[in-house]
């Protein structure tokens, strides 16, 4: 009762367990709040031929289904990655399996400059190939190696993109470090195989909309000018030209050019020859009258002559009555 300092915190007997020859346990139940599982204990003791029995401690120990607290763990082994934080300072580890003595210079100045400024060797402990497999294999299953779901996502490997610096000696060879700053892998090692949406050679891919097609904008106030005037002709006349629409007043004057084809066209047509011409040959002893030989030239010439030059007047034409006086002498 005194070690509970309170009597409604013992509860019923339990039990006796026999702990040794005249050393038995009695437990009893605890009823302290937060307790639950727990029971008192009282040891006692009879020494021979003694009527009375002498306590050896009374104490408050876990029964079955009693909370506990998780086992003592010393704090340099308890730590996990990720409890450093600022001000942190873990315990130095001699005997660390990851790492191993630095290079030692040996005199050789071609065999120290490799080691020392290119391999950077000249450190008392460097990373122990125990060291190297254990970073390996944590960095190429972790969240930036080809397993992770960005990178099964992704369109191209790291290994092809022009943002990747490749780490120096063996764990070059699978991991390199991401230097574009639209990455979520950004200042990260990663592996050759891993990727994300940030490859420097690839491209969005056109996705079709899912709004409808507009319907074409037509202005019916808008007037289009079509320039339907023929171009002047450069070549010879192969045909007549088309007549003048209904209507017209006097057509212009036809070009120089224009004029000279027509008049090549009319010497190709005369008859000339009559064997040429295709006309028959009259016969022996006829005479053909002047006026009906230059009708059939006449109207090849009218035909063949372009609409659009100027009319010519049919009207005969009258003579200027002639002064008597202007008449000389006979």
């Amino acid at each position: 009762m005194e070690l509970a300092e309170n009597a409604d915190h013992v509860g019923e007997h339990l039990g006796v367990v026999v702990e040794g020859e005249r050393l038995v346990s009695h437990r009893f139940a605890c009823t302290a709040p937060g307790y639950r599982g727990w029971h008192w204990t009282v040891t006692l003791a009879r020494v021979p031929r003694a009527r009375a029995a002498t306590v050896c401690e009374a104490e408050l120990l876990p029964g079955d289904g009693a909370v506990l607290a998780r086992p003592w763990v010393p704090w340099a082994e308890r730590l996990r990655p990720g409890d450093i934080g600022p001000g942190d300072v873990m315990p130095f580890s001699p005997d660390d399996p990851r790492l191993e003595p630095g290079y030692v210079p040996t005199g050789d100045e071609d065999e120290d400059r490799v080691a020392i400024e290119e391999l950077a060797l000249a450190r008392a402990r460097v990373l122990s190939p125990e060291g190297k497999r254990q970073a390996a294999d944590r960095w190429y299953a972790g969240l930036r190696g080809p397993t992770a779901p960005v990178a099964l996502a992704a369109a191209a490997p790291c290994g092809s993109c022009g943002f990747l610096v490749r780490l120096i000696g063996s764990l070059g060879t699978v991991f390199g470090v991401c230097t574009n700053e639209w990455s979520p892998d950004d200042g990260k090692v990663v592996s050759l195989d891993h990727g994300c949406g940030a490859h420097s050679e690839t491209d969005v891919e056109p996705q079709p909309s899912e709004w409808p097609a507009p319907a074409p904008s037509i202005d019916a106030g808008d007037v289009e000018i079509v320039d339907r005037s023929a171009p002047a002709a450069t070549g010879p006349v192969t045909g007549a030209e088309p007549a003048l629409p209904s209507g017209a007043g006097t057509a212009p004057a036809a070009p120089a050019d224009a004029v000279a084809a027509v008049r090549e066209l009319v010497e190709d047509l005369l008859p000339v020859d009559p064997e040429a011409a295709g006309a028959p040959e009259p016969a022996a002893g006829t005479a053909v009258p002047a006026a009906d030989a230059a009708e059939p030239a006449a109207e090849a010439a009218t035909d063949a002559a372009p609409s659009d030059a100027a009319p010519i007047d049919a009207a005969p034409i009258d003579p200027a009555p002639i002064d008597p006086a202007d008449q000389p002498d006979r």
